[in-house]
């Protein structure tokens, strides 16, 4: 009785944890939070000092005593404590708006695939000490599925591939079921790193990683382009220690990223392979499907359909395709109690 009395005021929530960015979608709203996973501490103290966006800008400027941290390492807790200072962060930010009782939320969560149940239960546990009641994990290739509508009940293949920024997620569905899935730890995190060392290499220039991101961003591309692009990229000279500018174009971002898109087209042609036949012709008509932040890469469509001969497209909004799924199911709860992998409830429910 008391449980259905408190479940009305209980708050339902979706959530992204991601290597680079964290969304968090509340029923009813839609998505309230979307900022990176980085978290600011004063070492001293233990104290939190900033979340997001606010932290993410302190990257690389902090004096000895302030630490900028990113908790999640190729979608997998690496910091546990501060993952969970993190989600209790953003669940009392959401909270903070309500007036009087407030319930402790009921939560899907998205997590790579392959993950053990020790770092499933990191996860899970992580979402309790937050504040959660009840949480729900589901694999973020079939979080993607669901958010962008592709007929996952349905039998017929469905090919997804998520290139986060930890990892690239490569999965075909089937029937509320993944029948075939890789995942690879090279995404968007692994395309800044490449544009750090190609630098070091080629101008032997020390270059940070919100430099390369923002250099990939303005003009990485995985297939050549109608129009050359340039842009400046600034660091330290490694040889003079003083600062330098030297203006970097798209082929030599392609260049610097090209060993990495290899070793993901890899996985995905390794994918294709061993799909069952029946699936191959369902996704021979209806194409890949891609999403995560990796998949605003320009051309990177065009080079997986080159290197499959399959039709492939981007979704809609990829970025947030994972935390719209982890929104749908919390409307459809028959189709959440059949992807979970790790649905559990605390004891204190």
């Amino acid at each position: 009785m008391f449980n259905k009395f408190f479940n009305k005021f209980r708050k339902e929530l979706g959530i992204d944890l991601g290597t680079a960015n964290t969304l968090i979608y509340l029923k009813g709203r839609g998505i309230v939070v979307n900022e990176p996973s980085v978290v600011a501490v004063n070492t001293k103290t233990e104290q939190i000092l900033a979340v997001g966006n606010e932290a993410k800008d302190m990257i690389g400027k902090t004096p000895p005593h302030i630490s900028t941290t990113k908790p999640l390492t190729n979608g997998i807790i690496s910091d546990f404590e501060v993952t969970e200072k993190m989600i209790t962060y953003y669940i009392e930010k959401i909270n903070a708006g309500s007036v009087g009782f407030v319930s402790r939320p009921r939560v899907v969560i998205g997590a790579p695939l392959d993950l053990t149940e020790v770092e499933r239960k990191a996860v899970s546990d992580a979402a309790f000490n937050a504040g959660a009641s009840e949480v729900f994990i589901v694999e973020e290739p079939m979080l993607s599925a669901i958010g962008s509508r592709m007929p996952v009940k349905d039998p017929v293949g469905n090919f997804i591939i998520d290139i986060g920024g930890g990892t690239t997620e490569i999965a075909v569905i089937s029937l509320s079921g993944i029948v075939k899935s890789k995942s690879i730890k090279i995404a968007g995190d692994e395309f800044n790193q490449n544009i750090v060392q190609y630098a070091r290499d080629n101008f032997n220039l020390l270059v940070g990683e919100r430099q390369a991101e923002e250099i990939k961003i303005k003009i990485g591309s995985a297939v050549e382009l109608a129009e050359r692009m340039e842009y400046p990229m600034r660091g330290r000279d490694m040889v003079t220690g003083l600062p330098k500018e030297v203006i970097i174009n798209d082929k030599q971002v392609r260049e610097a990223l090209s060993r990495s898109l290899k070793a993901i087209i890899d996985d995905i042609k390794a994918t294709v392979e061993v799909t069952p036949p029946e699936l191959i012709a369902d996704i021979h008509e209806r194409g890949i499907l891609l999403t995560g932040g990796g998949a605003l890469l320009r051309g990177v469509d065009q080079l997986i359909s080159r290197a499959t001969e399959l039709p492939v497209r981007v979704a809609d909004d990829p970025l947030t395709a994972v935390v719209r799924g982890c929104g749908m199911l919390l409307d459809d709860e028959e189709l959440l109690q059949t992807v979970a992998v790790f649905p559990t409830q605390d004891n204190l429910n």
